[in-house]
């Protein structure tokens, strides 16, 4: 049979076009166009990179908030804690 195709492995023989995706499909976080499964969550790896660069850069910081001057819970470690240690 010069036409006939052998199959082996797992999941030989099964058509792919019918699979449902776990989870939605999301637009990409950083240009908003369609996410594709190669770079998810983004939608290229241009979009992959930007979002690298950002994380390095810092531009994701959580900010954080510094406690009041006449905040009297002593510094970690000196026994000086709100529990009277």
């Amino acid at each position: 049979m010069a036409g006939a195709k052998k199959s082996s492995g797992a999941g030989a023989g099964f058509a792919t076009d019918n699979v449902v995706p776990l989870r939605p499909s999301r637009p990409c976080p950083i240009c908003g166009k369609k996410s594709t499964q190669a770079f998810h969550p983004f939608c290229s790896k241009h979009c992959a990179d930007v979002d690298l660069n950002r994380w390095l850069k810092g531009a994701y910081a959580i900010p954080a908030t510094e406690p009041p001057d006449d905040w009297s819970g002593g510094e970690p470690g000196d026994g000086g804690g709100e529990d009277g240690r």
